[in-house]
């Protein structure tokens, strides 16, 4: 994916390089046939190439360097050979200093004002204004997914190289902050119109895999929640969520009024036609087929449910069952604990019971003792049974402990003196992104819209197709054909990039505190996030995800080493022999994963969720038979349930069935019927100022410089402050006088403001 199809003719091009300069240094030998100390030599000689004046010469020892961490493909017959050495070499390179070297070139490409300028004043940009940084960017990128990726044969140096390379990119050693904010200016910098020519995929792929090399994937985030949890004396999780989601099975999606109504009538012609149809199937676990489909029912919605797009798919849907399965193997024990189906063990909040003993009391005693949850005295058995039950299923998350702790420190500031903040990578990137995070989170989401499939070309839009549209366009059917394939490949690799970008940021900031993770929903929901992902889904969502863009053929490393057959437009109109696109069913996964994160707990939130009318487009979602996009499609629909009213309700009771079996239960939850406190009105901007007061708070408490400096004593003595030494710049004393008459003469003394102030 870090390749376009329009750079291929680039990779001849590096090659020729590597080979012209390789075969003036070594005679008669292929790189393979050098041992370790010759193939270092050369490797020093290139990296003195990078430190020539002339920019094309630097350019052509890039691309050498390039060629070797892709593998040296020119000398290998198979591709997992070119895998192999493009292995190899990204150590060998990352070993000498390469990493460093081309960071300095970076960082003079980005502040060169002479290319920003020029791609300013062309009409259209192209592949060629971005030449030295895709080169660079590329070489970054797979010597950075190289070393990250852990394999069993790897020897005791290549460990020990990963965790030194780990180190430098999370831990800032020759400037001031992370890698990571460096690939996030480069976002900002492109979107705020300063440098169209960026190639934007490349940046956020890097951007991508820096962050999941430095911060974690999810496996590591689940290790890191198990250890703080033991750290702060919590009980162990009830589950491995990432084993129990492997676990689950697709459930048949609810299908559609306008075609399943003729079916039904042809079967049962005696029948008229009902006003109220219930919802066909949504079967999961213990039915003797979770794929069968019987007679057809019904799924009644508002009209606007189906659009024109849906209807001619339904056959393919019902019929053929194309159901996805989790690539990882299957681990079978997890199922023995949950025999009937429902996966999750039920979870309590302390605020739930306090709930629950509030309104008993008021019902049976007529007085309640706040947060007391222990004192059961005048209440009835069953009150106590309810109560002994709520606790065993009590669970206390890392973010409760955290917001707790906060609010001693906001209280207590002198007593419970500094916090001990870990030097975490996570904390160290917050720290570096702090001031500027709306403008990144605004960057990502302002890239992502213009990657939405369902986004139409605007003129004020940003061009994010300048790495990958050539300088000259296509001229034959054939061409544009590639060319149409390759922007939506392009487009789709964007909005996965950005999805697993936000989705690995969030995770991670909620794990180090809550609060950060706080900061950065907030900003995404000030942004637009939540109406955007919406955007995203109203479309036909099972066409994106069975969408075939790409052409097999001439994906890296396999158009390395095979010869090219002739592509004619029936090979590319038949695409490759996936039924599903793994890149897209992994962006809709991120995509509602955030919208989850955006909105658990969150009223307001919810509420908007409601207000664009989100029901329909995300029953729609779960037409795709893959678990874990149901799940979170079902907990989507969970938290608005009871705002929908009970004739949504009542004709969507298969979806209702779902969510009881597959999504997690919280007890005294009335999700399915809406009777409960929160089901009421309340002032949604009270929440979000409350939080947001908080945030601040957190905020300055824990970054800003001058801290407690309303606890720092004050100099009452005249004679001491004045004769104080301060600071002045050197020109000061030139303007000495010119600021005595602005600042002192020319301005009025207010004796009366003075007698108010005694």
């Amino acid at each position: 994916e870090l390749y376009s199809y329009t750079e291929e003719p680039e990779l001849s091009t590096n090659r020729r390089c590597f080979e012209e300069d390789f075969h003036t240094q070594v005679q008669g030998k292929r790189w393979l046939e050098l041992d370790r100390s010759q193939q270092k030599a050369y490797v020093m000689h290139l990296l003195d190439g990078l430190e020539v004046v002339n920019r094309d010469k630097r350019l052509k020892v890039a691309r050498a360097i390039l060629y070797l961490t892709q593998g040296v493909f020119g000398d290998c017959d198979n591709e997992g050979d070119v895998l192999h050495w493009s292995r190899h070499n990204s150590f060998l390179l990352y070993q000498l200093g390469t990493f460093t070297a081309f960071l300095e070139l970076l960082n003079m490409e980005i502040d060169n004002s002479q290319a920003c300028s020029s791609a300013l004043r062309k009409p259209a940009i192209s592949l060629a204004d971005s030449t030295e940084l895709r080169v660079l960017l590329s070489v970054m990128y797979l010597m950075v997914e190289n070393i990250r990726v852990e394999q069993e044969e790897d020897p005791p140096e290549w460990k020990t190289c990963r965790d030194t390379f780990r180190m430098e990119l999370s831990f800032p050693v020759h400037s001031d902050e992370p890698f990571a904010l460096l690939l996030f200016m480069m976002v900002t910098k492109f979107c705020s119109g300063h440098a169209p020519h960026f190639p934007m995929k490349k940046v956020l792929l890097l951007l991508w895999k820096v962050l999941l090399f430095t911060l974690g994937g999810f496996e590591a985030l689940q290790a890191m929640k198990v250890r703080k949890r033991e750290q702060l004396g919590l009980p162990p999780l009830p589950e491995d969520s990432i084993q129990v989601m492997r676990s689950m099975r697709a459930a048949s999606p609810p299908t559609y009024s306008i075609e399943l109504v003729e079916q039904q009538q042809q079967k049962r012609g005696h029948r008229s036609r009902r006003p109220l149809v219930k919802q066909d199937s949504l079967d999961i676990y213990n039915e003797r087929d979770p794929f069968k489909n019987d007679e057809a029912g019904v799924d009644e919605e508002e009209n606007d449910d189906v659009d024109s797009g849906i209807e001619g798919e339904l056959d393919l849907l019902e019929r053929d069952a194309i159901i996805p399965t989790m690539p990882a193997h299957r681990p079978s024990i997890e199922r023995v604990s949950f025999p009937k189906g429902l996966p999750w063990a039920p979870k309590v909040r302390q605020k739930d019971i306090e709930h629950f003993l509030e309104a008993s009391r008021n019902k049976f005693i007529g007085f309640t003792l706040g947060q007391d949850t222990e004192t059961l005295i005048g209440l009835p058995r069953p009150i106590h049974e309810s109560v002994k039950t709520l606790k065993q299923h009590k669970y206390v998350s890392i973010s409760d402990v955290q917001i707790k702790n906060e609010e001693e420190l906001e209280k207590c500031p002198m007593s419970l003196g500094e916090e001990e903040v870990q030097e975490t990578p996570c904390e160290i990137l917050y720290r570096a992104m702090l001031y500027n995070l709306p403008q990144y989170m605004i960057a990502l989401l302002k890239i992502l819209l213009a990657a939405a499939p369902t986004s139409k070309a605007k003129t004020d839009s940003i061009n994010i197709l300048a790495d990958v549209l050539p300088e000259e366009m296509p001229i034959t059917v054939l061409q544009s054909m590639k060319l149409g394939i390759d922007v939506n490949r392009h487009k789709e690799i964007i909005v996965k990039s950005i999805s697993a970008v936000l989705l690995l940021l969030l995770k991670h900031f909620k794990l180090n505190h809550i609060y950060q993770f706080e900061y950065v929903s907030q900003h995404l929901v000030f942004a637009n996030c939540i109406p955007l992902i919406l955007k995203f889904f109203n479309q036909n969502i099972m066409s994106y995800i069975t969408a075939k863009n790409s052409i097999s053929v001439l994906d890296y490393p396999h158009c390395t080493v095979c010869d090219l057959p002739e592509l004619t437009a029936e090979s590319l109109e038949a695409g490759d022999n996936n039924q599903f696109c793994w890149r897209n069913l992994f962006s809709c996964i991120n995509l509602l994963r955030i919208l989850n994160k955006l909105t658990k707990w969150k009223h307001s939130r919810t509420m908007m969720l409601v207000v664009f009318k989100s029901a329909p487009i995300l029953k729609r979602a779960l037409k795709v038979k893959q678990a874990m996009m149901q799940l979170y499609v079902l907990k989507l629909l969970k938290i608005q349930t009871k705002y929908l009213g009970r004739q949504w309700r009542k004709s969507n009771m298969k979806t209702m069935s779902a969510i009881y079996q597959k999504v997690r239960h919280r007890m005294n939850d009335d999700w399915a019927y809406g009777n409960d406190i929160d089901a009421r009105p309340w002032d949604f901007q009270a929440e979000e100022c409350t939080l947001r007061a908080n945030i601040e708070a957190f905020n300055s408490r824990r970054y800003d410089k001058p801290q407690d400096s309303e606890f720092a004593p004050v100099d009452n003595c005249l004679q001491s402050v004045l004769g104080q030494r301060l600071e002045l710049p050197e020109d000061f004393h030139y303007s000495y006088e010119l600021w005595l008459e602005r600042e002192v003469f020319s301005q009025p003394i207010r004796w009366e403001e003075l007698l108010n102030y005694q």
